[in-house]
């Protein structure tokens, strides 16, 4: 896994390590989790400074299906400015930000906005119906920016700004404040298990039914609807752009490549990469 990482750097310097992140790999460890990309980072340092290289520190995360830009940096104190930039990113001119693609189930409309939907992640339910709770303190202010690149009559592709960083945000505000779920989402696009807060206000509202995709998609796809559940979700983070810091004096803007199976899909669904 560390020679795969070190094969996908994509920057560099004397204070950061840029990697592209594959599909499926989780940034953390917990139940279940066999290897993460946490695991590996000492060996990843060793790779690239030799055997007395402290271990490389994690700047932020990304979701264990999601592909792209990953910022890890030598020092603690420098992971935790770029930590703090990602937090203040639209203070002034010293922002830092990502910009992600992601192939969606059906068309937004309209074709450019900003979600701004609170996202509550803990939850009861009583009696399978929805407990009422309010948008308070539990609740966690959520904005993502976005805008349609390339659509057909049932899907699109889509470059998202995740504002504020807040737990699958980008999955939870396509599904159910877009109602465009993400293509190989099978966690958002089935039942609500984090909840938009603004759909809360009513204790009765009705839970999203299972979306199965409609037969034109499937068959573009070369899918049978048995076998959606093995589609990978299609949410990369594209871009990155870095304020100047520590030794490097000017901005940094990197650009990763899509993986293959998300290039496959958009063929296949004819969408076209700008």
């Amino acid at each position: 896994l560390a020679k795969a990482l070190n094969r996908g750097i994509l920057h560099q310097d004397k204070d950061l390590v840029v990697i592209n992140k594959p599909y499926g790999l989780p940034v953390h460890g917990g139940p279940g989790v066999q290897l993460c990309i946490t695991d590996v980072l000492p060996i990843l340092a060793k790779m690239l400074r030799g055997h007395k290289a402290e271990p490389l520190h994690l700047c932020h995360r990304l979701d264990k299906e999601t592909t792209g830009v990953m910022v890890l940096a030598w020092e603690k104190e420098v992971a935790h400015q770029v930590q703090q930039l990602f937090k203040t990113h639209q203070v002034a001119k010293k922002y830092c930000s990502v910009f992600c693609m992601a192939i969606t189930i059906r068309v937004p409309t309209p074709s450019a906005g900003v979600v701004d939907i609170p996202i509550i992640e803990n939850y009861r339910m009583d009696n399978g119906t929805m407990v009422k709770v309010r948008s308070s303190r539990n609740a966690h202010i959520a904005v993502t920016q976005y805008q349609v690149l390339s659509s057909t009559l049932s899907s699109a592709l889509l470059e998202l700004h995740p504002v504020t960083g807040v737990k699958h945000q980008l999955r939870v505000h396509l599904s159910f404040g877009l109602d465009c779920p993400i293509l190989g989402d099978h966690k958002y696009s089935d039942r609500v298990t984090v909840l938009v807060a603004q759909l809360l206000e009513d204790a009765e509202a009705d839970m999203p039914l299972k979306r199965k995709l409609s037969a034109g998609t499937l068959k573009k796809l070369g899918l049978e609807q048995s076998k959606t559940r093995y589609i990978p979700l299609h949410l990369h983070a594209r871009q990155l752009v870095l304020p100047a810091m520590g030794s490097r004096k000017e901005e940094l803007n990197l650009v990763c490549k899509v993986p293959r199976f998300f290039v496959r899909s958009l063929s296949r669904l004819g969408l076209e990469m700008p």
